[in-house]
Parts: C-alpha cells; structure tokens; sequence
C-alpha cells in the first residue's frame, strides 16, 4: 500500500479555501491536517503555493470508441481528460454502434476498464423503441439514460411522442437530455438555403440551430418531467429563456432538486462573435450563441440556476472541421483546457474557486450520487487536481494529448496550469507527461 503525502497545499473545498497537508493511502484520502510530516510517506509533493481541488467529474463527454476511433479512442481522450485535471468522465452513447442495449453498454465498460487512465461510466442511449433495455438498467453501475430529443446519429431521435412519455415514466435512473426541436430546425435549415445555396455561413449556425428550438424542446421535457415526476438533467443549455425557466427551482435544495441543467464549455468561453475567426472550428450543438446568452449562463451558474459544468468533448479530425456549413460535423475538443478555462473565469471575477468547485465536482458527485468522490474528505477516494493560478500557459498542437491534435484555443494563453492530477490517489500527470501504468476505475452510483 503506498502512501503519497502533498504538503503546503492550499486545499479548495465545500466553500472553504485553507492551507493544510493531505495524505494518500492506498488510494484514499487518510489524513488532512497541518504538519503531519513526511516519517510514513513514499512520495511527497510540496505544494507551496498550488491549489488543490477534487478533481473534474465531466458528465458529458463523447470519446467515439467503438466506431470511431480515427477521431479518437477512451484511451487517447482520457489521457487529454487528466492532462487537463478532470478525473472522472462520463461517456456519451452515439458511438458506433450506438450505445442502446445492454450488451453494448458492458462492452464500453470492458474498454473502459482495459484501456481508460481515469474513471469511467457511461449513459444508455434511448431510441423509440429500446424501452425494454432502458428498464434494465442498473441504477448503480449506469448513470442515465441519454434522450436525444433534437437530431442525432442514426435511429437515436427520440421523436415519438408515446416513446418519450413511457421513458419518462419507466426509466430506473435520471434522464439526460440534448433538447433542440428538430421541425425548428428542419425549417430554418431550409430558409438558409433558400438564401445561400449551398454556401451557408457558419455564422448562420446560431440561427439555423436556433433559441427557439431549444427552448421549445426544453419545454417539452420540463413537462415530461413533471407530469411522471422524473429525475431530469437538460445538458448544455444556450440561451437565456432556458435560464429563465429554470429560475422557479433557483431556491430549492440542491439535493431536492429533480429537474437541473448544466451549461457546457464552448457556450461559456465563445459566443458567436467568435464564428469569423474560428468558423466550423467552434460549430457545435447547441450553437454558440450571444454574449447576452453568455451572460445569462454565468449568472446562473453563479446563483444556483444552473447547477454544473461540463464540456460536451467532441472531437473530429481536423480535415473534417475544414469543410463547408453543412459537410463539417457538430463537435469540439476542449477537454484537456476544460478546468484552465473556466479559471479564467476566476481571473476575471466572474465565478469563484468555490463556484468552480461545486459546479465540476461537488454538485455532479451529488446529482448523480457518486460514491465517494467528488469532494476532499478523508476516506474519499483521492481524485484531485494540484493547479497553479499563477503560471502563463500558451496552448500549442504540440502539448495536446486529443487523437485529433488540434485545438480551438490554439494560440490562446491562459493564466493557470495544471501541475498534477491524482486518480484513485496515483499521479497520472506531472508538469506536462502523463505517468502511465495507471488504470481507472467504474464510478459507482449509491442509488
């Protein structure tokens, strides 16, 4: 059993930030304390004047494997998911094939289990017609259920109105849902064509993948859930009407809460502005939208409305994002710099360390009631993130750990860097290189 001890940490937690030593045995958080010396310690890290936090539990991510592992693999990706202090990730079912059976589920668990360098789960899609292994579901092995409910990869729109009505009812765990009305859609699809042939701007992709589809579709959820008193969680939000809906829960306990939401990285860090810079470089579903969205999403992250962050990971070869409107696909790597930007959103007072902390760990452990960890207790598990606030980092194609070796923040200097990322309380990575020989583990859900 191995013993690592960080000392001089300046430890953020449960709304507090202190400085304090913390030892690892065996994977688990056994001490936190001050001057507890380094007599029974293997490895010691000082961490005079780094922070110390729980590390990311990323409950949106889409790492392609199975099918398609030329854009990316568990193994590339969870490696850029450490390297960026995010510990924890749960992945998407739109792989190939898709996610929508059990047998497909227990075959991304054995990937996970031989391949991935930190925790892992994974959602159960829902099709109109896969109910059956829907009601199967272990509550504590698997998180959600995902529901597409604006278009999707192959047969996973869920567009039919008695199949959305028995998942609501019937599903054993929470239900995850993409919310854009695909008729909305369709029409301003259409529009745009009319208008530009086939050279449609991807400036037009806020409008084509417009507010009022997802506003709409987000409505129709919030009913569903009412109506069958189901756990909710709508995923990346983009607009301020959403923000506005979700206000009549702003006062209820976090931990009574049925219906939350999350806001995603690229809808925090671009708006669409950034569409004549970057281009298809930043298309993604939801779109980016207007920094008055922008604005509406940090408040409410910041007064309970909306009650955690993900990054909604998405990676493409970079010859695909190279293409027209309608050829280059949905989708952004961000992983690796999710937790470096949204510290610039400290930097800029926008949200605090705490905030920070509760909305990419605290809050999902709780959401989703992971078994210890997600918080800097003794006898949790040592999933943490040592990070210096104060160090430039510039992002070049040369630190990036993504398959797909390209970044939309390239070029971009941040003002913090990750030092160290702990795993089931192993450093997986150290000023730059991943430390490999380290396996995740199966979050475990107490339901």
């Amino acid at each position: 059993m191995s013993k690592i001890l960080i000392q001089n940490a300046t430890i953020v937690n449960e709304d507090q930030i202190y400085n304090a030593d913390l030892k690892i045995s065996d994977g688990f958080i056994e001490q936190i304390g001050s001057n507890l010396g380094t007599r029974d310690a293997d490895t010691f890290f000082n961490a005079e004047g780094l922070y110390l936090l729980p590390g990311v539990i990323d409950d949106q991510v889409h790492f392609r494997e199975p099918g398609n592992t030329h854009k990316a693999t568990i193994a590339t990706e969870s490696r850029a998911a450490v390297a960026g202090g995010t510990t924890s990730f749960m992945d998407m079912p739109n792989t190939n094939p898709q996610t929508v059976s059990q047998a497909e589920f227990n075959h991304k668990m054995e990937i996970g289990k031989a391949t991935s360098i930190a925790n892992y789960a994974f959602f159960l899609g829902a099709t109109n017609s896969n109910l059956e292994e829907i009601k199967k579901t272990d509550p504590k092995a698997c998180p959600g259920i995902k529901i597409f409910m604006g278009s999707s990869t192959g047969n996973m729109l869920v567009d039919q109105g008695k199949a959305l009505e028995d998942i609501f009812r019937e599903s054993p765990v929470l239900i995850a849902t993409h919310c854009e009305k695909p008729e909305i859609i369709s029409a301003n699809e259409q529009k745009a064509r009319e208008k530009y042939g086939d050279d449609v701007p991807v400036s037009e992709h806020p409008n084509i993948r417009s507010r009022e589809a997802c506003v709409e579709s987000s409505k129709i959820a919030f009913e569903l859930a009412k109506k069958y008193h189901a756990n909710l969680h709508i995923l990346h939000l983009s607009t301020k009407e959403e923000v506005e809906l979700l206000k009549e829960f702003q006062n209820t306990p976090f931990n009574d809460k049925k219906i939350t939401a999350e806001a995603c990285l690229p809808h925090l860090i671009f708006t669409d502005r950034d569409y004549d810079t970057l281009g298809t470089r930043i298309k993604c579903n939801p779109a980016v939208k207007t920094k008055e969205d922008q604005e509406a999403l940090i408040w409410a992250l910041k007064n309970n409305v909306i009650d955690l962050v993900a990054t909604d990971h998405a990676p493409h070869l970079e010859s695909e994002k190279n293409n027209t409107y309608f050829k280059a696909p949905s989708g952004i790597p961000v992983i690796q710099y999710s937790l470096i930007s949204l510290l610039e959103l400290y930097h800029r007072h926008q949200l605090s360390l705490q905030d920070i902390v509760r909305l990419t760990a605290h809050n999902v452990a709780r959401r989703y009631r992971i078994a210890d960890r997600g918080f800097i207790r003794e006898g949790y598990r040592a999933d943490l993130a040592l990070v210096n606030l104060n160090s430039e980092n510039t992002v070049t194609r040369d630190k990036l750990f993504s398959k797909c070796r390209w970044s939309p923040f390239e070029g971009r200097t941040f003002h913090s860097e990750i030092f160290a990322t702990f795993v089931n309380g192993n450093p997986v990575y150290r000023e730059g290189k991943i430390i490999e020989g380290i396996s995740g583990e199966p979050l475990t859900f107490s339901r």
